[in-house]
């Protein structure tokens, strides 16, 4: 098969879901499928494209949307259509489309789709009910912009809608309508996107994480530490609630190091808050970090803090921790019930001193226990590796294609 992957963003750009397909491509192409991604061009400064990855990309015109250049947007309309069609004219047909995008990726993906005549997978990876209401007050305005906008790119929609969807859970069922099958990553939200509407049949497919990866950083030996050593992965913004992470670091007054992997619109208030609180001997931020730099950091932490609530659909840190046997602390325990392993915690609520109470249990556990005996069982580990999941959505695309 050729499987034509859209998305939102770069898959180099930081984030899960990048991530996520990077994993998926590789795993697919050592099955012997070809994966082309298609996505925004990346203006990181100093980015370029590793010469083994120039084929199974096509950046397309796109101009950046964050101060870091980390994230771009590409207009669907004729001019993303004609930049496609010429990169894919070079390359084998197409067999299908799977959509891996919510917003400009997903109506390229289907426009794309149309023109090549096949049928659309569409892996629904963002909460964009929960998401948008993090951020701005004016959330059903900005869901009826969506809507619009999905009705000026794409017309009116080419299937069944639930009538009773609303707000975002419209503009997605809008979505789903055009594909031929529609996808999940975890068993809380495709159970979201069912009762409200989205789609009476979601398959959970979970992102998997890279099993030569994950082995190379088992192989590392864990550092020497004189305290517990917590770390926290993703993107600085509202909804991952990093500043509630930090006030409750102070709120705990933990004897632990933490270290904070990422970047985003909040690293400049989180460094300063980290400064204002005190906390600079024990707080440490590292920034955006390669992928193989974040699992080695997973792998040598006592415990991965997971503090967003709610808003991931999957949330692939804790399992990427699982399989390299770091236990996490837990702030959504839906996310909790889907990693399902032994050795974890969970925030009791969604405020600070909740969450302040767990890490004191937490390092008090680790710092009183020899750490070797506070990790994930190693049968645990296996479940999670991409090779196990990239079978399970191989099944999908043969499904819709002989169905098509």
């Amino acid at each position: 098969m050729h499987i034509l992957i859209v998305t939102d963003q770069h898959v180099d750009s930081l984030g899960g879901v990048q991530v996520a397909i990077r994993m998926q491509r590789r795993a697919l192409e050592r099955l012997g499928h070809r994966v082309t991604v298609a996505a925004p061009a990346l203006h990181r400064r100093g980015y370029d494209t590793a010469a083994q990855d120039r084929d199974a990309y096509i950046d397309l015109p796109s101009r950046p949307i964050t101060r870091d250049r980390e994230y771009g947007i590409t207009w669907p309309g004729r001019r993303s259509d004609r930049a496609l069609a010429r990169a894919l004219a070079e390359r084998p047909p197409v067999d299908l489309v799977h959509v891996q995008g919510d917003f400009w990726g997903a109506m390229i993906g289907m426009r794309a789709a149309r023109g090549l005549r096949v049928p659309i997978v569409h892996t629904m990876h963002n909460h964009v009910d929960e998401g948008t209401r993090a951020v701005t007050p004016l959330a059903p305005l900005a869901f009826a912009g969506l809507r619009a906008w999905r009705r000026l790119v794409l017309g009116s929609p080419r299937g069944y809608v639930d009538r009773s969807s609303r707000g975002a859970w419209r503009y997605l069922a809008e979505l789903a309508a055009e594909a031929a099958a529609v996808t999940a990553p975890s068993q809380h939200f495709a159970e979201a996107l069912r009762r409200h509407g989205v789609s009476s049949s979601v398959l959970v497919t979970p992102n998997g994480v890279d099993d030569e990866a994950i082995a190379a950083a088992r192989e590392r030996a864990r550092s020497e530490r004189r305290r517990p050593q917590l770390v926290w992965l993703g993107r600085m913004s509202h909804e991952k609630r990093v500043l509630e992470f930090i006030e409750a670091i102070a709120v705990s007054g933990i004897d632990a190091d933490v270290t904070l992997h990422g970047a985003g619109l909040l690293l400049p208030r989180v460094e300063g808050r980290i400064a204002a609180l005190g906390l600079t001997d024990r707080v440490t931020v590292a920034g955006p970090v390669p992928y193989a730099a974040a699992l080695a950091a997973l792998r040598d932490a006592d415990a991965l803090v997971q503090t967003s609530i709610g808003f991931e659909t999957q949330g692939l840190t804790p399992f990427e921790a699982a399989a390299l046997g770091t236990p996490t602390i837990f702030s959504d325990a839906e996310i909790a019930d889907d990693v399902d392993v032994a050795q974890k915690w969970v925030v009791a609520d969604g405020s600070v001193v909740a969450l302040a109470h767990t890490l004191q249990q937490a390092t008090g556990e680790l710092s009183a226990a020899d750490a070797g005996r506070l990790r994930v069982e190693d049968s645990a580990a296996t479940r999670f590796l991409q090779s196990a999941r990239t079978a399970e959505m191989v099944s999908v695309y043969e499904h819709v294609l002989v169905a098509g």
